[in-house]
């Protein structure tokens, strides 16, 4: 049933997996392609009768490769979100355009006697 291109095969009607191209054997002679090429030897009833099952099955499992894709890319937006608030709340607060050269506490204690006198006046 499955011949590989480049061997010896029997008369009949062969068709390339990769490609889909049919090949017509008179009678026993060797496969166009190399060993990676895949042949199928059907006949072309069959082959003609095949497509409207493989167009059956393709529509029938059409609603489902939505429902899964749609779910991954739920899941995929999930897992992104989930993963940017993991790494927001391990920030460990480190803001490099900030610098307290005087240090923090001594612009506090500044802004607080600014305050102060700003009452009082």
């Amino acid at each position: 049933m499955l011949n590989k291109g480049g061997h010896t095969a029997a008369a009949g009607t062969y068709w390339n997996m990769a490609d889909g191209s049919r090949v017509d054997m008179e009678q026993e002679g060797v496969l166009p392609g190399n060993r990676n090429d895949m042949y199928i030897k059907a006949p072309v009833a069959a082959a003609i009768a095949a497509g409207p099952v493989i167009g059956l099955i393709f529509a029938v499992f059409l609603p489902f490769i939505g429902i899964v894709m749609t779910l991954g890319l739920i899941g995929r937006k999930l897992g992104e979100g989930v993963a940017s608030a993991a790494a927001g709340s391990m920030s460990f607060g480190w803001r490099p355009v900030e610098a307290y050269l005087a240090g923090k506490k001594r612009k506090n204690e500044a802004r607080e006697k600014k305050g102060d006198k700003a009452k009082k006046s």
